[in-house]
């Protein structure tokens, strides 16, 4: 049976890049691969067909023999059709190294480089802090290079030897089934090397933890939970690879006078009985100081009053928030006689116009007679 172009078998024209053919394999190979379809043989028929082609069109000179002869021209015994499945390890590292890890960067010797690890640091501050912003020193864990063995690892007068499992190359090569794959060496995890006498400091590590101290800075109008990030502060990386980053979580501590909800505070306001029957003037507090409300008459218990601005900047924009006072009518205790007498009297002087006087209590009554159907 006469073998099918290679450039058909991809999908690709004769003039496609090295980018497109290397994107039309891709497509084919997860779409046809045998752990994708372990029961199709024709599956893996064209498994085959798709990395035999990719094989021969990715390399320069077995490309240009079949552009000029065809099938004719390309020696199969150079690593074509008829190895099966063993060359694949390499084709497959080359293709989805970026899925399946960093593989295929280890077959050049090279270490695994990891990014380090971010952390996460819980800072509570006040009301006033997160309202009006402020600078906190703080002091985080950070690893440093040891001063002992200088980042080597090993004793002062060893040195650090190459692991003989993986030859320094930090991965080793597994045969399992058709597939011949690359994985992290056990005896080295990575490194490509072995420590036979480590650091006593470091225990073979090369680094040390220490504490470092950072100035943070909180901008006005932060909230709870809200983070800040200090990029590069996290845990530094593995053979040479970026550190993390550092998150600073913010959380307020419970204000005694002032309860926040977004930019806007509130806060109970208790008057006296007189106040909220007669009106008049009081002071209440706010974040700026003290401040003046005008109290009308006849004010009821749970009147909510509202001063514009007074509340928390937005974080992210100029505009204030606002203070609501509740008011809170507050009932007189430990009473003299001559308060009780006088207390009485206006009771029985207001118990002939309750219409009048207390219509919330009127009207709450006649909604009792009629559940009742009195």
């Amino acid at each position: 049976m006469s073998k099918r172009d290679y450039y058909e078998i991809l999908g690709v024209n004769r003039d496609a890049s090295d980018d497109e053919i290397k994107k039309a394999y891709r497509k084919l190979a997860m779409k046809h691969h045998p752990d994708r379809n372990p029961d199709s043989k024709d599956a893996e028929e064209k498994f085959k067909e798709a990395k035999e082609a990719y094989e021969m069109l990715s390399d320069p000179q077995k490309k240009a023999a079949y552009d000029r002869y065809g099938h004719a021209g390309v020696d199969q015994t150079m690593g074509g059709g008829g190895q099966g499945f063993e060359g694949f390890g390499d084709a497959f590292s080359d293709i989805f190294g970026d899925i399946f890890g960093g593989a295929a960067g280890a077959r050049g010797g090279r270490s695994n480089v990891y990014r380090g690890a971010d952390l996460r640091y819980n800072l509570e501050i006040s009301l006033e802090e997160a309202a009006r912003g402020a600078e906190k020193t703080i002091r985080i864990p950070t690893v440093e290079e040891c001063g002992t063995c200088h980042g080597s690892g090993a004793k002062p007068g060893t040195q650090p030897k190459t692991c003989p499992t993986c030859g320094g190359a930090g991965q080793v090569r597994i045969q399992q089934g058709f597939f011949s794959i690359q994985q992290t060496c056990p005896k080295c995890h990575g490194s490509g090397r072995i420590i036979p006498d480590p650091c006593r400091d470091c225990g073979g590590a090369g680094r040390v933890k220490k504490q470092k101290t950072l100035e943070v800075k909180i901008p006005a109008g932060i909230d709870e939970g809200m983070r800040l990030r200090h990029g590069g502060h996290g845990e530094p990386g593995v053979n040479g690879g970026p550190a993390g980053d550092l998150y600073v979580e913010i959380h307020i501590r419970k204000h005694s006078v002032f309860e926040r909800d977004h930019d806007d505070l509130h806060c109970e306001m208790p008057i006296s009985f007189t106040t909220a029957a007669l009106g008049g003037e009081i002071e209440i507090p706010t974040l700026d100081g003290m401040a003046r409300l005008k109290i009308p008459a006849e004010t009821q218990s749970g009147k909510v009053f509202r001063l514009r601005g007074k509340g928390i900047k937005n974080v992210r924009s100029h505009t204030h928030g606002d203070l609501m006072c509740h008011v809170v009518v507050e009932t007189p205790v430990k009473l003299t006689d001559r308060q009780r007498e006088l207390l009485q009297e206006f009771e029985s002087i207001s118990s002939g116009n309750v219409d009048r006087h207390n219509p919330k209590a009127k009207g709450w009554m006649d909604k009792v007679r009629e559940f009742f159907g009195t």
